[in-house]
């Protein structure tokens, strides 16, 4: 009976280890780098090397190519087949053999590999066949002006800011139509669309894939035009278009595709980036991202968009549509502006993705109107739509216009201008942001609890933290100061986060805590 347990313990370890693999392969350098970054031009246009200049953003080693023979030794392994690429992460994502794929580490040139089957069971508590908004065809008392005047952006429009001169990019799952719609006519005499490309069948003929519209009816609340019937929020506007996401299934490469469409976006010199989008859950389980992943810097996705924000990109990302069940990436970014959405009344709309505590600031950022939002389909017809899929580029297509009246703002400018004039600013929440907590106050309070509760000693020796005070940062941060900080712990640095919150009444604000040396 064991011996036969045994074999079929082997068989299933063997079946285990050949069956097929999602992975990401990490470069530990790129070689002569300096010269791309004496000779921009080789690796970026003129217009992103100028946005640059004005945002004064740093051309640095991620704008750099992933080197070439690199590439072409892992094209050439057995069994492997490389799928997408990162400049900015420096890795190609690869699928393959699991035994061909570790031989690569024979190679001096790699530094790790990270698989995107993360070996752990979760329940799916959360589906993507939300993920893009259900379109919904009724009568309503209001018009598409609704949405624009909801936000005041008819101020800006009517003041002649319609986004002329702003790129946008849209990173959606299909554009069926926008070659021949009377909706986009307007935007294509205007010859507004400079650029598309297809990253899951890798063409430049973006229209040959008539698959999915949700791209389309994305784009049209932003760039639609129909005299006298529609208008977009910003008409004007350039648009760069690319596919990344594919409908047939749940998979991680979507999101190394939509991270290697935002390099080629960046390269291109782009002002704002939608995305309707997101990520969490996959067709096979094991490679699904827990809720407490959602924290702005575990999700490939996410760590992508990151760069993105650094590099000067405006992010606007639908914040999901999954409700109590959480915030989905790349929305879970702090450097990404997630919107949720409300209905006509300015209401909450029950499906819109909540934050939660494992965020590093409050999400979404703010909303706009994704319940029965107004838009045009691939059909031609001005219908009503929901999901935050539908908020995000009315908020996209509004900073095109800000952007066009004061083109000097940053992202960070550009996010912060927007939080204030939100409805609920002035909310507790938001006003946690910014809260000050006197030195003695933190230590009257916190030192007794620490006292009562330590921190777990650590090979025979006790940490001793001494005091406590808040650091003048943008949001709450606090410095430890004990003994022996390297002892402690994120579960314990956790425990001092939640009294925190418990006896300050932080809730819903990002906190940030320090251990440093006494």
């Amino acid at each position: 009976m064991s011996f036969r347990f045994l074999i079929i313990f082997f068989l299933f370890q063997k079946f285990a280890y050949a069956q097929i693999e999602d992975a990401w392969v990490y470069f530990n350098d790129k070689p002569n780098y300096e010269y791309f970054i004496e000779n921009p031009l080789l690796i970026l246009s003129q217009k992103s090397i100028e946005k640059k200049v004005l945002k004064n953003i740093s051309i640095d080693y991620r704008d750099v190519p992933i080197n070439e023979s690199y590439i072409q030794h892992i094209n050439d392994h057995e069994g492997i087949e490389i799928l997408s690429k990162s400049k900015w992460l420096n890795c190609v994502h690869i699928r393959g053999n699991y035994n061909h794929i570790n031989e690569l580490l024979n190679f001096d040139f790699i530094d790790r590999i990270d698989y995107a089957n993360r070996n752990i069971n979760r329940d799916n508590d959360f589906s993507n066949k939300d993920k893009f908004g259900n379109i919904e065809y009724h009568e309503s008392i209001r018009s598409p002006i609704d949405q624009i005047q909801m936000i005041n952006l008819d101020f800006l429009h009517n003041n002649g800011f319609t986004g002329s001169g702003i790129t946008i990019g849209v990173f959606d799952a299909g554009f069926r139509n926008v070659d021949n719609m009377q909706g986009f006519s307007r935007l294509r005499n205007l010859g507004n669309i400079k650029y598309t490309y297809d990253f899951v069948d890798r063409t430049e003929d973006l229209f040959s894939y008539t698959g999915n519209s949700h791209g389309t009816n994305v784009l049209s609340i932003i760039a639609g035009f129909i005299e006298s019937e529609y208008y977009g929020t910003a008409i004007d506007a350039e648009f760069y278009l690319f596919r990344t996401e594919d409908v047939s299934s749940e998979n991680p490469i979507e999101e190394s595709y939509w991270v290697e469409a935002m390099e080629r976006a960046d390269s291109l010199g782009i002002d704002v980036a939608n995305t309707s989008l997101g990520y969490r859950i996959y067709n096979n389980s094991s490679y699904s991202y827990s809720q407490e992943e959602m924290d702005g810097n575990t999700a490939f996705i996410t760590r992508g968009s990151n760069i993105a924000y650094e590099k000067g990109i405006i992010l606007v990302n639908s914040a999901g549509n999954s409700a109590a069940n959480g915030i989905i990436a790349p929305a879970d970014s702090e450097g990404v502006f997630s919107i949720g959405a409300v209905d006509s009344f300015g209401n909450y709309a029950s499906f819109s993705s909540q934050g939660n505590n494992f965020q590093q600031s409050i999400k979404p950022d703010i909303s706009a109107r994704g319940s029965g939002t107004y838009l045009i389909n691939s059909l031609d017809n001005i219908v009503q739509g929901s999901g935050t899929s539908y908020s995000s580029p009315i908020i996209a297509g509004s900073i095109a216009c800000l952007l066009q009246s004061i083109p000097s703002l940053t992202n960070d400018q550009i996010m912060d201008i927007l939080r204030y004039t939100a409805s609920q600013y002035e909310s507790p929440v938001y006003n946690n942001r910014s809260k000050k907590i006197k030195t003695k106050e933190l230590n009257d309070v916190l030192l007794p609890i620490i006292a009562k509760y330590p921190p777990p000693s650590n090979k025979g020796k006790y940490v001793k933290i001494k005091y406590i005070t808040q650091l003048p940062t943008s949001h709450p941060q606090f410095a430890f100061f004990c003994n022996l900080p390297q002892y402690i712990k994120e579960p314990y640095k956790r425990f001092l986060e939640n009294k925190i919150r418990e006896n300050f009444d932080l809730n819903g604000a990002q906190i940030d805590i320090y251990m440093r040396k006494k």
